[in-house]
């Protein structure tokens, strides 16, 4: 897992297409303050290849999860934002701007600290 500082965040959404018209594979809850998204997305770097990114939450503080039947009903059509605001890193699906407009999506999760990898489609 690398470390994902705020300040790359736009790079690597940017390079990842925001994840639009990607899926949500998994969601897993390691401890009440850790869980792990992985999803799929073409990425700007490999020729729009398909791969799939995990993202590391730790430190979580606030979160609205989705169940795996729940995954093939998300609208990923507008990928997924992440912020950082007030020392905190923010993850919603769709545009969303800042952590008043995460709270409002139908899955977020809010967390001191974000890592991911990159993995086979």
């Amino acid at each position: 897992m690398k470390p994902l500082l705020s300040k790359n965040l736009p790079t690597f959404l940017e390079r990842l297409c925001h994840f639009k018209d990607g899926e949500i594979r998994s969601v897993d809850i390691l401890s009440p303050t850790e869980i792990t998204i992985t999803l799929t997305t073409q990425d700007n770097a490999r020729g729009y290849d398909w791969i799939s990114v995990t993202l590391h939450f730790s430190g979580v503080s606030d979160a609205k999860l989705l169940q795996e039947h729940q995954f093939d009903f998300v609208d990923m059509s507008d990928g997924i934002s992440l912020v950082h605001e007030n020392n905190l890193f923010a993850f919603g699906i769709g545009e969303c701007y800042n952590i008043a407009t995460i709270k409002n999506s139908s899955f977020y999760i809010i967390a001191q600290s974000l890592k991911y990898s990159e993995g086979t489609f």
